[in-house]
């Protein structure tokens, strides 16, 4: 058994919160003594561009994840990492079958980000019925399963029957200590020059999921009430549909669809509120980066967004959809002062390096590895 190797083994787009995870926490896992090799499948992410010493990048030969199995068992019984860390079920099912067939010691720590519940509520009764029962009984053959928050869990384990001892909350990495310490340039955006009209953001994709209809009929209640912008940041199936809704809501001139930007901080640092909607989430990255660079957030009740906002005590929550609640809430924000700190500080869990000491701890390593024992 190699102490010192642990294998990660992930199917995403390239561009998921996963893949944001991931490249935070590979080079993180390294600097405290490890190496990694990270097991992918043809033309899946995660997608590393540079090259990290101690990162050995392993392509499995297959265009489709169950079809990794051999590659994986070959893989587990030559190398013998200490441990397998992957994510979402199809994923997970595949590493727990290699890991079985290998006979292999490895430890495998599974994984699993959102909420699961509401989730599979969107999936066909076939999909449904085969994540419930893989995560409800297969799981138990892991060493450990993660979620990024508590109530993550508790609803992963009262939907699935998987017993709640056996998962763990993990904050995820998602927040570069510079982010905390440095202050963002302000955007190469003309509605940021005038600083007596609030702007408020929002930042993700133009999805049904994230549910960006609820907040523009939000915000043109509250543009009835007073001067206020909406940038929102992203790309999506439903960009036509947002801009035609704006437009019916008298309100088109005072919203901006910005479209994808490399660097949303400095959006997020010179808004004057931050607005999640989303239906199911599990705990977006946004948030926290929100929080990171001291701008207020309102969020939508989903179990990760609670545990982040701590109940309403860092930032408001409003129920799913409801968009007179959130145009209040959004009015109540603006006319309140903030204590940036305090923001700050409910993002430090999520820095990377304090993330990856929990994310070893989890995986039962030491949180650096001594190369001389």
């Amino acid at each position: 058994m190699n102490n010192n190797r642990i294998a990660f083994f992930f199917s995403t787009s390239g561009h998921s919160g996963v893949d944001r995870i991931v490249k935070n926490l590979i080079p993180a896992i390294i600097g405290r003594g490890y190496t990694v090799d990270l097991l992918q499948v043809r033309r899946h992410g995660p997608k590393i561009s540079e090259p990290i010493e101690g990162l050995n990048i392993i392509d499995t030969g297959t265009r489709h994840t169950y079809l990794a199995v051999a590659a994986l068992k070959r893989y587990l019984q030559s190398a013998q990492p200490v441990v397998m860390f992957s994510d979402k079920d199809r994923v997970n099912r595949t590493a727990l079958l290699a890991n079985y067939l290998a006979g292999s010691k490895t430890r495998l720590t599974l994984s699993q980000g959102t909420t699961v519940s509401i989730d599979l509520t969107h999936r066909g009764w076939l999909e449904r019925q085969i994540q419930r029962f893989s995560m409800g009984r297969l799981y138990r053959y892991a060493d450990n399963v993660i979620t990024v928050a508590s109530r993550v869990a508790d609803d992963m384990s009262a939907y699935t029957g998987l017993p709640r001892e056996c998962i763990n909350a993990v904050p995820s990495p998602y927040i570069p200590q510079s982010l905390l310490d440095e202050e963002q340039e302000s955007p190469d955006h003309p509605w940021f020059t005038d600083k007596d009209i609030p702007i408020i953001l929002g930042v993700g994709e133009l999805s049904n999921r994230k549910d960006f209809a609820t907040v523009i009929r939000a915000f043109a209640k509250l543009r009835k009430l007073k001067p206020c912008r909406l940038i929102v940041l992203g790309k999506g199936r439903e960009q036509n549909a947002l801009s035609d809704l704006a437009k019916q809501l008298g309100v088109q001139d005072d919203i901006d669809l910005a479209g994808f930007q490399p660097n949303p901080y400095r959006f997020m640092a010179h808004a004057n509120l931050f607005v999640t909607a989303s239906r199911w989430e599990g705990l977006p990255a946004v948030i926290c980066e929100a929080l990171a660079v001291g701008t207020p957030v309102i969020a939508s009740k989903a179990p990760g967004h609670c545990e982040a906002l701590q109940d309403g005590k860092i930032g408001a929550l409003f129920n799913f959809g409801d968009d007179t609640e959130l145009a209040k809430l959004m009015n109540i924000s603006l006319e309140s002062t903030h204590s940036v700190q305090t923001l700050k500080d409910a993002a430090r869990p999520y820095e990377i390096e304090a993330a990856t000491s929990c994310y070893l701890r989890a995986f039962g390593l030491p949180e650096y590895f001594d190369t001389k024992r």
